[in-house]
């Protein structure tokens, strides 16, 4: 088989399917040699075991292996989200129908910055971010790489809206791109409030609001990184609308939750946003990258609007060619929305909604050994998918280096979280098809580390 082979053409389903083998037998063996959820030996095993498999990174003559052998060494030196054991991060393992629709997209390889490089991935695209708008009580959304492209935009669009001046008010326990984003933009240093049990705490964010002049954009958030904890949403979009201030929802981890019956009544409040962020790569089993920015008004976003002639010509716009440029801050990128589209039909909001309920419920079953184990304490009852621990009377160097034991050994991935003034474990559940022996697995583990 010719290396130089194009994915697309008249040959090339034949030619991908066979290196599609190729890839997965390559994966298998990958994945035998790491024997875990993460690879033995630490940063410089693994950076050992790469040079040593790459040799030259760019040799004279080209070697018919390099495929198989680098495939191997990926996932040889991977952190396999479907172990239940590697659960540190807001980190899904996908669903394989969303990695079959993503190799359509990498095979067609569409562009969404004009409407002749994807006229049907442009199309499809205003039909799903809409629909999702919708399901979060939105106008409309654009696609991101994430939280933290989300995020931006908000602050973004505030200082459109509200001029330079605008003011970042976010609690203690908001996500660091919002901070980023603040600085990013040039705006005046954020105002951070308390949250003194893991959440935005009311009062205190009653009397900034009351005392900092001003327009103002308040950032909740909904699914915290530390603890997964949810902001008391309606109380804080009531203080917004009383002092004025324009309320964005961080709602990267916590979105999902809108797919289930059980769990929706937990983003209440949501919908009085003027906007959200959303990442269908957390509760939503997408391959990275899987993200959504919601807007309430849909003409907030008419600020991102750009023309260049190679791409949106005025007169091709007037002749009703879609012009695509405003629907993103970058130019060439990939049509994500595709496997987030061919998951919601395949699965339907039923089934989407039962993974949520699985891995919420294997929070409170983990939860609950936790709490029934006399040498752990438990932080608090999950809300979401995220339990926090730590062994009963350790100190933090102790849960510092139990958890970097694990990762060096390769035997666990757990995530750490100060919460407090303590460090804890934390472990996030992704994994729909975990069961509970495999968590009482996990402490079991964590337990011999503390001996």
């Amino acid at each position: 088989m010719c290396t130089s082979a194009l994915a697309s053409g008249p040959w090339g389903a034949a030619v991908v399917r066979s290196l599609v083998d190729r890839v997965l037998g390559a994966l298998q063996e990958g994945g035998r040699e790491r024997g875990g959820p993460l690879p033995a030996g630490g940063p410089g095993a693994v950076a050992a075991l790469v040079r040593d498999v790459v040799g030259e990174v760019l040799p004279e003559e080209g070697d018919p292996e390099a495929l198989d052998d680098l495939v191997r060494v990926l996932a040889a030196g991977a952190a396999d989200p479907a172990d239940p054991l590697c659960a540190a991060h807001l980190h899904c393992p996908p669903l394989a129908v969303a990695v079959a629709a993503d190799l359509a997209v990498s095979v067609l390889n569409p562009s969404l910055d004009s409407w002749d490089q994807a006229p049907s991935a442009s199309a499809l695209e205003a039909l799903v971010t809409r629909a999702l708008a919708r399901a979060a009580g939105m106008a409309d959304a654009l696609v991101t790489s994430g939280g933290t492209e989300a995020n931006q935009l908000a602050v973004l669009l505030a200082r459109e809206a509200c001029g330079p001046g605008v003011r970042l008010v976010c609690g203690a326990n908001a996500h660091h791109s919002l901070t980023r984003a603040a600085w990013l933009f040039g705006l005046p240093d954020p105002v951070v409030v308390p949250a003194p049990d893991g959440v935005l705490d009311p009062p205190a964010l009653d009397t900034v609001l009351a005392r900092t002049s001003g327009p103002l954009l308040v950032a909740a958030t909904a699914g915290t990184t530390d603890a997964g904890l949810i902001d008391p949403l309606p109380r804080v979009a009531a203080l917004c609308a009383r002092y004025g201030a324009r309320l964005h929802v961080d709602a990267a981890y916590g979105g999902g939750l809108l797919f289930s019956d059980r769990h929706r009544g937990l983003l209440a409040g949501l919908d009085a946003a003027d906007s959200v962020a959303l990442d269908l790569h957390k509760l939503g089993w997408q391959p990275v990258a899987a993200g959504l920015f919601a807007v309430r008004d849909g003409g907030d976003l008419a600020v991102l609007g750009q023309r260049a002639d190679y791409l949106s010509a005025a007169d091709d716009v007037e002749a009703g060619l879609p012009d695509l440029l405003g629907r993103s801050l970058r130019t060439t990128r990939r049509p994500d929305v595709f496997k987030v589209a061919v998951t919601l039909r395949a699965l339907g909001r039923t089934g989407l909604g039962a993974l949520v309920d699985r891995v919420c419920a294997g929070a409170r079953e983990f939860a609950g050994l936790v709490a029934e184990h006399p040498g752990f304490e438990l932080y608090g009852r999950p809300v979401i998918s995220t339990v926090v621990f730590r062994p009963a009377g350790a100190d933090d160097d102790l849960v510092a280096e139990v958890r970097r034991r694990l990762l060096l050994q390769g035997r666990a991935v757990l995530g750490r979280a100060r919460l407090g003034g303590r460090l804890w474990f934390k472990v996030t559940l992704l994994n729909p098809r975990a069961r509970t022996d495999e968590w009482a697995g996990l402490l079991r583990l964590v337990e011999g580390h503390l001996r």
